[in-house]
């Protein structure tokens, strides 16, 4: 039997187009936490369907329920809800009933003993079809060889934080599903314990293999973080001094092409073409890096948020 903890926990939970699931997920969760001291925020990514009308129908005290005013995505939608969430303790899922909240409370007592600042479920026994676990394993593996951390369930949304760190998370993009590793980052000690994963109970999946180009992209925009972000020169610097090398030796192998053997290099545009894809590709990558920067500091700086509520309701359809 898992401790009980008399410290307000926040089970923060996004929702897009999940009218049938969410009822039942709320049960789920009040059966799960008997004896806590809870809230269940719910964040309404302006579903097309009638979730937050079913949510509101529902008249539940413990239920919080925050509607965004546009399709923000989930790791904006999951930010809101942090944001807003007042536990101790919170508490990350998916609102698809494929996360068990049966599980939080052994997860939880991890984090209550002190030792952990983020708990992360590992799905045992996943039930998704091969579009999604197989861009997952390959996404796991490459965020383990690349950033040295052993996580082996990146895409588990069923996660335990303490408060302190939730709140320091920065999410942008698709980062939802590199959390845990943000939460590395801000020197957080993590553990991993296997949970249970279901079948998706009602509606369908919201992942398309579009998602993985995306992941890869933020993948290097961590990488980037991690290594460089104190020193970018170690990483351009380097590119343009190899392309400066490289662009001297092509030079002077041209320069004795055409002094040496009076060939003509003029009509040679592959060599042309080489080297505007190399350089257009650093180009681009080097914007992109740049663009997001600016972002994270245009919010930052001001205190602003990426998205904008529409109206927070409690139990009972008063606002909050």
């Amino acid at each position: 039997m898992s401790a009980i903890t008399e410290s307000l926990l926040s089970i923060v939970v996004p929702l897009y187009n999940e009218q049938d699931n969410v009822v039942l997920l709320t049960q789920k969760i009040h059966e799960s936490l008997k004896g806590y001291n809870y809230q269940i925020v719910y964040i309404d990514d302006f579903s097309s369907d009638q979730t937050r009308k079913v949510v509101k129908d529902m008249d539940d005290p413990e239920v919080h329920l925050i509607e965004l005013k546009k399709n923000y995505g989930q790791s904006l939608a999951l930010a809101a809800g942090i944001d807003y969430a007042q536990g101790e303790y919170l508490i990350t899922m998916d609102g698809d009933l494929q996360n068990d909240p049966s599980d939080i409370p052994t997860m939880l007592e991890h984090a209550l003993s002190g030792e952990y600042d983020v708990v992360t479920g590992i799905r045992q026994k996943r039930k998704d079809s091969l579009v999604k676990k197989i861009p997952s394993k390959i996404a796991n593996f490459l965020v383990r060889r690349v950033t040295k951390l052993d996580i082996k369930d990146n895409g588990c949304a069923l996660k335990v934080f303490t408060k302190d760190i939730a709140k320091g998370l920065n999410l942008y993009g698709e980062m939802h599903r590199f959390i845990t590793l943000l939460a590395h980052l801000e020197g957080a000690q993590i553990k991993q314990v296997p949970v249970k994963h279901h079948a998706r109970h009602a509606g369908v999946s919201k992942y398309g293999l579009e998602r993985v180009f995306k992941v890869v992209a933020d993948m290097m925009l961590l990488l980037f973080i991690r290594k460089y972000f104190q020193r970018p020169i170690h990483l351009f610097g380097i590119f343009g001094v190899l392309l400066i090398i490289l662009g001297v030796f092509i030079n002077i192998y041209l320069l004795i092409v055409k002094l040496g053997f009076g060939e003509d290099i003029g009509s040679r545009p592959l060599l042309i073409f080489g080297m505007m894809f190399i350089l257009g590709g650093i180009q681009l990558f080097t914007i992109g890096i740049v663009m997001e920067l600016l972002i994270r500091t245009y919010y930052e700086s001001q205190q602003k948020r990426p998205y904008r509520i529409k109206n927070i309701s409690i139990g009972d359809g008063k606002t909050a």
